[in-house]
């Protein structure tokens, strides 16, 4: 599985489930404070999730000075280009590792960190380069199979962020797989932390898993970040599953 390094860092799945989160550890060594969190979306179940959010295009949202998470939710299909600039990031927020695990096995389907030391590429400050914003992800088609996925992410925070929010978005084509909405609540100033998602695959027929495996990269998925209900980063992914279908395939 070839990945670019920061983008694989920046994009992952992520929910929200406010009944279900359950704080399992926490180290306080500040300035490095380290969280991890473990829940179940089996439900998505919220206020916030019941309420309606009027359907959007990207074009409107282009127009708008402040991108709110409703925003982002009401969009139909996934973004052509992206709806945040990489200055528009302005705490500081890094994604420094990452690790997807078959719950269901207990097997690691992966995992990548962050070298030490190590300066990654930057991309120009505007709405088109994906350099560190994109990944194209391929994978096989049993891939599409797995029922339970655990991410564990970690990032650092320069600046204290209040009300960190991610919003992502899975579709293939333009039907809406899945939805993903979860507060990181607030970031300690210097601080490093660890969370692990753990949820439920989209429930797919025979058909579908089929025309995934037949249209690579057309699953797309739009991950946004919020601080205090403003977009602050967007990152992009595209899916492809398969690997060991034929040549040309990554491994």
């Amino acid at each position: 599985l070839k990945i670019p390094l920061r983008s694989m860092l920046l994009s992952f799945f992520c929910a929200r489930n406010r009944h279900e989160l359950k704080v399992t550890s926490v180290l306080a060594s500040f300035p490095v404070v380290r969280w991890l969190y473990r829940f179940s979306l089996s439900t998505m179940a919220s206020k916030r999730g019941k309420s309606k959010i009027p359907v959007t295009t990207e074009e409107q949202l282009r127009t708008k000075d402040v991108i709110t998470p409703d925003d982002v939710m009401g969009l139909q299909s996934a973004t052509k280009e992206f709806l945040a600039k990489p200055s528009d990031n302005t705490f500081g927020i890094e994604f420094v590792a990452f690790k997807l695990r078959d719950m269901d096995r207990k097997q690691t389907l992966f995992e990548v960190k962050k070298p030490e030391g190590v300066e990654l590429e930057e991309g120009e400050d505007d709405y088109v380069d994906d350099t560190g914003r994109f990944v194209p992800y391929n994978f096989p088609p049993q891939f599409l199979q797995l029922k339970k996925v655990g991410a564990t992410v970690t990032f650092t925070v320069g600046e204290g962020a209040n009300d960190f929010r991610m919003v992502e978005r899975h579709f293939f084509k333009n039907k809406l797989l899945k939805s993903f909405d979860f507060d990181f609540g607030f970031c300690i100033p210097g601080s490093t932390n660890t969370c692990e998602h753990i949820y439920d695959f989209p429930k797919l027929s025979s058909k579908e898993r089929d025309e995934m495996i037949a249209n690579p990269g057309e699953t797309k998925s739009d991950s946004f970040y919020f601080v205090n209900g403003k977009l602050i980063m967007h990152n992009k992914a595209e899916y492809s599953y398969n690997v060991g279908e034929g040549d040309g395939a990554d491994s």
